[in-house]
């Protein structure tokens, strides 16, 4: 029989959910125009111990002849045996204000036949934002979090050897494209809704006067005010360290894989009854063994097979919800009766389908 309590911990503690509370600017708003940007270049890795791209990757040998006709040699492709060279596309992150100078951390990649690439060094790797230019240059040796020992069936491999990291490993060479902050700032609220975009403009004119309008449900325009109109930094500074109640939306998030159910305490069940009942079939086979009587000729053992039916069926359980019940009543009415994550994700589907759910429910 299963347990009450183990089901409550494997569903959800919703009533334990905290109430939506204060949270700072900085956490839910940005700046408009100041943000990440992606950069991406394509390298070489060097100094690998037999285990780089094997011949059938063409482009490492090119790219290697390539690099050494730079250097002032001629070697033809055909003639190289890149085993201890890898191709990688190398990534990074620029930071806004990223200036000249400035260390960003990279991460390359194999996209050969490459095995590993412990104990490589990048070469110097150009890496190009979405403009085409090239905006850091990346060079280092690689740091693994993972190896590959072995050949052939006796291969040892822990965690994930083809990638690799490379700390501080690239410089920025161009500035990042941030637009600096104006007469007019725009705060862009992570996850758009009205009613959090009019509770920001309320504050902010609280605490500088009549300086910001809600655009719409995702972004609010702010205007510096006079004290500030030389002291951008300093008033968003101030601007970050208000606190505004976010609102959220009633919503269940369901993950049947795994029967995961996590929903708030705001969610709200309209007046319904439930009834639930299970029904098992047993079917079961035993073998039997049948030998003619002694002394008889003619007769041979025989494997008889007996099967036998039963059916069992539990009583049907229910339960009846009032006006304004809440997902706290409802999980506690559902553990009570004995069922599992999977019936109660089932249960809220039938709920939804009925109208009787009054909140979003979001299956991942």
């Amino acid at each position: 029989m299963k347990s009450n309590s183990l089901i409550a911990c494997c569903v959800l503690a919703a009533w334990a959910i905290p109430s939506p509370c204060a949270t700072r600017l900085k956490d839910i708003v940005s700046l408009e125009g100041v943000r990440d940007n992606q950069l991406m270049g394509y390298g070489l890795v060097v100094g690998l111990a037999g285990t780089g791209d094997r011949r059938q990757t063409l482009f490492s040998a090119q790219s290697l002849t390539n690099l050494l006709e730079r250097m002032g040699l001629s070697v033809p492709a055909m003639a190289l045996q890149v085993k201890n060279t890898a191709a990688v596309m190398v990534t990074s992150t620029l930071p806004p204000f990223g200036q000249p100078g400035s260390r960003i951390d990279v991460t390359a990649a194999a996209i050969g036949d490459a095995p590993s690439l412990q104990g490589g060094i990048l070469l110097m790797t150009g890496l190009k934002g979405p403009d085409g230019q090239v905006y850091a240059v990346a060079q280092g040796p690689l740091v693994l979090g993972g190896y590959a020992a072995g050949n052939g069936m006796t291969t040892q491999v822990v965690n994930h050897p083809t990638v690799g990291r490379i700390p501080n490993g690239a410089i920025i060479e161009r500035p990042s494209p941030a637009v600096n902050p104006g007469v007019s700032l725009h705060l862009q609220l992570q996850r758009a809704d009205y009613t959090t975009a009019s509770r920001v403009e309320k504050v902010l004119n609280e605490k500088f006067g009549d300086v910001a309008h809600a655009d719409n449900a995702g972004v609010v325009t702010v205007v510096l005010p006079a004290g500030y109109r030389n002291k951008s930094a300093d008033f968003i500074a101030e601007l970050e360290k208000l606190t505004v109640e976010q609102d959220h939306e009633a919503k269940i998030v369901v993950n049947e894989r795994t029967g995961t159910i996590v929903m708030g305490k705001d969610v709200h069940i309209a007046p319904v009854a439930l009834m639930q009942g299970n029904l098992t079939v047993e079917i079961q086979t035993t073998f039997g063994v049948s030998q003619p009587n002694a002394f008889t000729t003619g007769g041979t053992t025989q494997v008889v097979p007996q099967t036998t039916v039963g059916a069992r069926q539990e009583p049907t359980r229910n339960v009846v919800l009032k006006q304004g019940a809440t997902v706290e009543e409802l999980v506690r009415a559902l553990t009570a009766i004995g069922s599992s994550p999977r019936d109660i994700i089932a249960i809220l589907q039938n709920l939804k389908s009925a109208g009787a759910l009054e909140a979003v429910l979001e299956v991942i």
